[in-house]
């Protein structure tokens, strides 16, 4: 998750000297407590899952996120994202 806020928030000219702008670490925060707090095991995707644990406004901005660093991510060299987008 860390990775994918880290290039959005690059990508979108908001990280100053390598830091998160607040709204991406704000974002970034909330993700990583929903994530330890998921009572599924093993978590499934998001897009999969029955429990939608994000507020809507977080949920939005984290679609956001995905879709924007995926992308990034894939063409990079992280095929394995693929298997992820298709199932």
């Amino acid at each position: 998750m860390e990775e994918f806020v880290h290039i959005y928030c690059r990508g979108k000219d908001k990280m100053r000297n390598g830091e998160l702008c607040a709204d991406c670490q704000d974002l970034l925060s909330y993700a990583i407590q929903r994530l330890q707090r998921c009572p599924l095991d093993p978590k499934p995707a998001c897009k999969h899952c029955e429990i939608h644990c994000y507020k809507p406004a977080y949920r939005e901005k984290i679609r956001d996120v995905m879709r924007y660093s995926g992308k990034r991510l894939v063409l990079h060299g992280r095929l394995d994202l693929l298997w992820h987008y298709l199932f």
